[in-house]
């Protein structure tokens, strides 16, 4: 029974190691020399050369002879070796091998001395010893699953809860090639010490725990991952409470995979600090097979078969005989007809025919008719919308000529109004020529003289009229230039706006010229605004601002005095004028030096400075009107407009429209045409009458508002050689002809169509 027992211990003891090896993949730490001196003296042994034979069975025999007395004496050492906990290792694999060798040895010399009568007894005691020392180191290691920050590889193994957390950071230390000192293990936001073990921080045997070791100087001593760690799969041992005070330990594998899994939430417990998060599923994705040969012609050809089918009707027929009766009541009598040739069928299929085509021929040529009517009466009413546009359009333009010539305010209005006096002059003077003669004619013409002088005269009012507002608008405008920000446009496409010390200056002084400006306010308002000036200008000493400050005190005094408002109004126009010149000097305002026309340089005033013949005046550059065909200058624009008010008093303003159309046509194009920008009023004036005679090429109308200059030939750019004078109706189907080639043709047609009533 012993020799049994003996061989049934030694078969389990290897092979409980074994599956405590393969179960879990345990990382050795290793323990320092001087803590396992007891394990060194036992591998000393094992590795001992044993006796040899005949040597055992003289050990036996001598064994056998000893007295009850030593035997018990010999067994209590054994069982004081086995109980001791001094001689249990850290180490979970070498405690286990250590204690089962003492096993063995007791076990071997029990069975040398299995006659004495205490045999069975201590076998058993031995027995309880073996399974007490298998269960308490089982239960005494905890799975701790390591997280290295910032890399957050995870590492799962077993601990011993009694070890100190020194001998993990040694491994860890060793594995990252870090100073231990470096490295910190925390523990549920605290920082564990070296001398502290699992057991101090409530973790029990078969628990699982998770700790993070980070390094305190990350720049010096970076965490970097665990290479060449094994990559297999592992099995963790998790004890589950199956009832009261039963448990039942379940294998679990843990599978490394690179699923990224997602964070569904959680929550913290606010006294440990341990935070609990939503569970999702742990199953990898199925993997998806490749698709091969998706794009071949195999698969891509369907191969069809077709077999006919014809199921079987079986037919038969039955008449009267001996012992049969058929009725013929039901039976008909057919007599052949007349015969069918072949010439007759297609001649009656001919005839359908015919008539099939007759009723789809009406049918097309009623649908035709009616799209040619449906096309007509749209064209019929785009003409009378077209007919009704042009009136509008020329209502319109009378209306606003009317407009302008009762309330001239430009330039251009003006010139209507004295080429209007002119064609008015005209007609008066032909009028008087025909009806009149001698001494009476000579009085009309006096009175005409008188009514086109009254005329001219009214003219000048309303011209002086417009330039007083012109000139108030105007200097707004100046001001409001000079108060502007700076402004650009970013790379996004907003515009920034900036202000500068002196765009602030200018809007002061802008602000101070509004307030003068201001009528109808009462005396205390306008003081302060005299007052607000006073302070203003006195900042400067120079004749303009001494010359401003005494028109102050004077306006002071006369309001004091109770002079009333419009005897002031010549005083209060001074004072406006001089500080307007006081805002356009930069030295009291510099911003204004930005947009003076006259530079602050005299040399650069000096280079592009023209004497005009006329006037007898030196005039920048800019007041001269240059045609293409001028070698010099000689008057300026004023005297070339009084020249035209005085003679001629021609209106270049449907020129001027004919100038901007073609502008904005050539603009189109995108050709970079360059001849139609240097083109001036008198160059479109001489194209227009003197080249084209002032009419449409093909309509002969004579109306400057509806005619344009357009490209003779498309394909080139625009030029003097290379236009044609036509209306804008004209132009657009003129422009709609691919070639030149097209236009002789209909060029000819017209031309026979014209020259046909004369032959």
């Amino acid at each position: 029974m012993s020799d049994q027992e003996e061989e049934f211990t030694a078969q389990n003891i290897p092979d409980a190691s074994g599956k405590r090896d393969g179960a879990y993949e345990t990382i050795t730490i290793p323990v320092p020399s001087e803590d396992l001196p007891e394990s060194d003296q036992t591998e000393d042994n094992e590795s001992a050369p044993e006796p040899p034979g005949g040597g055992h069975e003289a050990l036996s025999e001598a064994q056998s002879d000893q007295s009850p007395s030593s035997l018990e004496t010999n067994d209590a050492e054994h069982l004081e070796e086995i109980m001791l906990p001094e001689q249990v290792l850290d180490s979970p694999v070498d405690s286990e091998r250590h204690s089962l060798a003492q096993l063995d040895n007791a076990m071997q010399s029990t069975k040398q001395q299995s006659d004495d009568y205490h045999l069975t007894s201590f076998l058993d005691k031995i027995k309880a010893v073996k399974e007490s020392l298998k269960t308490s180191m089982q239960y005494s290691l905890a799975t701790v699953k390591v997280v290295l920050l910032p890399v957050c590889q995870e590492i799962i193994m077993r601990f011993r809860i009694d070890t100190i957390f020194k001998y993990l950071k040694d491994h860890f230390a060793n594995q990252l090639s870090v100073p231990a000192d470096v490295l910190q293990i925390r523990y549920a936001g605290t920082i564990l010490k070296n001398n502290e073990t699992l057991l101090q921080h409530g973790i029990n045997a078969q628990d699982i725990v998770q700790v993070e070791i980070f390094s305190t100087l990350p720049d010096l001593y970076p965490i970097k991952g665990i290479r060449g760690l094994n990559e297999a799969s592992q099995v963790i041992t998790v004890r589950v409470q199956t009832g009261i005070d039963q448990y039942e330990e379940v294998a679990v594998e843990v599978i490394k995979s690179d699923l990224h899994k997602p964070f569904l939430g959680g929550f913290r417990h606010k006294i440990t600090g341990i935070e609990y998060h939503n569970a999702g599923t742990q199953t990898v994705p199925k993997k998806t097979l490749e698709k091969c040969n998706v794009f071949c012609r195999d698969t891509q050809t369907v191969f069809q078969r077709k077999k006919l089918q014809q199921t079987t009707n079986t037919t038969s027929t039955q008449m009267t005989k001996i012992g049969v009766y058929v009725s013929n009541m039901t039976d008909k009598l057919v007599t052949p007809g007349k015969y069918f040739s072949a010439a007759e069928y297609h001649a009656q299929r001919l005839a359908a025919v015919i008539v099939l085509q007759t009723y789809y021929r009406r049918w097309h040529a009623k649908v035709m008719v009616e799209n040619i009517r449906r096309q007509k009466m749209l064209r019929l009413k785009w003409e009378e919308e077209e007919k009704l546009r042009k009136i509008r359009e020329k209502e319109e333009w009378m209306k606003l000529d009317y407009y302008r010539r009762h309330n001239p305010q430009t330039k251009e209005d003006f010139e209507l109004l004295y080429n209007a006096l002119e064609l008015w002059r005209q007609e008066e003077l032909e009028c008087i020529n025909q009806t009149f003669t001698g001494a009476e004619r000579k009085a009309a013409l006096c009175e005409l003289l008188e009514k086109e002088t009254q005329l001219i005269a009214s003219i000048g009012r309303h011209r002086h009229n417009a330039y007083m507002e012109n000139q108030e608008a105007l200097i707004q405008a100046f001001l409001d230039k000079c108060s502007a920000p700076k402004a650009w446009k970013g790379f996004d496409g907003k515009i920034t706006e900036m202000d500068t010390q002196f765009t602030i200056r200018a809007r002061e002084l802008q602000n101070i010229y509004k307030c003068i400006m201001l009528k109808n306010i009462s005396q205390d308002e306008r003081l302060d605004v005299l007052l607000t000036l006073k302070h203003t200008v006195k900042e400067h000493e120079c004749t303009l601002t001494k010359e401003i400050l005494e028109l102050i005190d004077r306006e002071i005094d006369l309001m004091m005095r109770g002079v009333k408002h419009h005897n002031l109004e010549g005083l209060r126009k001074r004072i406006s004028t001089l500080f307007f010149h006081y805002l356009k000097t930069p030295l009291f305002n510099p911003e204004v030096a930005r947009h003076l026309k006259v530079p602050q340089d005299p040399l650069k005033f000096y280079k592009k400075i023209h004497f005009c013949y006329s006037c007898q005046l030196y005039l920048p550059s800019t007041e001269f009107a240059v045609s293409s065909t001028a070698h010099h200058v000689h008057r300026c624009r004023k005297c070339v407009s009084l020249d035209n008010e005085t003679r001629k008093r021609e209106s270049f303003l449907k020129y001027k429209c004919m100038l901007q159309r073609l502008f904005y046509s050539e603009a189109d194009y995108e050709d970079d045409s360059k001849i139609a920008f240097l083109m001036q009023l008198e160059d479109i004036q001489y194209l227009t009458e003197n080249i084209w005679s002032g009419q449409s090429v093909l309509s002969a109308w004579k109306d400057l508002g509806d005619l344009v200059l357009v490209r003779w030939d498309k394909s080139l750019q625009w030029s003097p050689w290379n236009c044609i004078l036509l209306t804008k109706d004209e132009s657009a189907a003129h422009l709609k002809l691919a070639s030149i080639e097209e236009m002789k043709k209909l060029r000819h047609r017209s031309l026979r169509k014209l020259s046909l009533p004369a032959s």
